[in-house]
């Protein structure tokens, strides 16, 4: 049994920018959801979860675009879990064409939280270890993102979340972090230079009203955008052009 759960798509339209190669945030919006959908039927999902009051928050995440997913291409979608390492229980990603290419390439790491005192669920014990695949869509889990410090940072601009922002839980969908990372970058440069690589930390939570700053930074040929909201660092974004 490989432990995958796989999903076939068309690429629509709305998940698409100007030059119709699938968004990066689209494809974390659809990863995230068929990660909830095979937690579920592994038996660690959210309403598992809820029961001892905990719940999944996702940490870090990868992504490597090798190949662009373009508008109205049929896509399949995979996604597994490769356990618990150190303090993150790490789940993959894949998406392939319909010959079997692989287009785009995923890592994430993910936490357990107690949802009352918000304290980090160490080994939770909810995995059951015939559950997992040791498949590599990447290998290296996702580092820890931060602005360099040799780097000028500059303020990108602010944004106030509200209701296009928050998800079922009250607070920011991580998602949308990267569509604010995105929006910093100069729309013409951005539909004419799609990302490679994506990698993203989510350091705190972002509740209706707050006023988050960004912060960007260039160096090294990568662009970083650090989301700050009364002083506490929300996200962090590294953004990267070349393999």
């Amino acid at each position: 049994m490989e432990n995958k759960l796989s999903q076939n798509f068309i690429i629509p339209c709305y998940d698409t920018d100007f030059s119709c190669f699938l968004k990066p945030a689209s494809f974390m919006d659809l990863a995230q959801e068929l990660a909830n959908v095979h937690a579920q039927v592994l038996g660690f999902g959210y309403d598992d979860l809820m029961r001892t009051r905990t719940a999944w928050v996702l940490s870090r995440m990868h992504i490597h675009f090798g190949t662009h997913p373009r508008w109205r291409q049929n896509v399949t979608l995979s996604t597994w879990h490769k356990g618990l390492n150190r303090l993150f229980y790490l789940r993959d990603f894949q998406m392939k064409d319909s010959d079997g290419n692989v287009l785009v390439s995923a890592t994430t790491s993910w936490l357990v939280i107690n949802i009352d005192t918000r304290h980090l669920c160490r080994d939770a014990g909810i995995l059951d270890a015939g559950t997992s695949c040791p498949d590599n869509a990447i290998a290296q889990p996702c580092d820890k993102v931060q602005l360099p410090g040799n780097a000028e940072v500059m303020k990108a601009g602010e944004h106030r979340v509200s209701y296009s922002d928050v998800d079922m839980n009250g607070h920011t969908n991580n998602a949308r972090y990267l569509v604010w990372a995105m929006d910093v970058l100069d729309y013409g440069f951005a539909v004419t230079n799609p990302v490679k690589d994506v990698k993203i930390n989510f350091n705190s939570e972002t509740r209706p009203g707050e006023i988050v700053e960004l912060y960007r930074a260039d160096a090294d040929g990568k662009v970083y955008i650090e989301g700050k909201a009364a002083g506490r660092s929300a996200f962090c974004v590294e953004l990267a052009w070349q393999d």
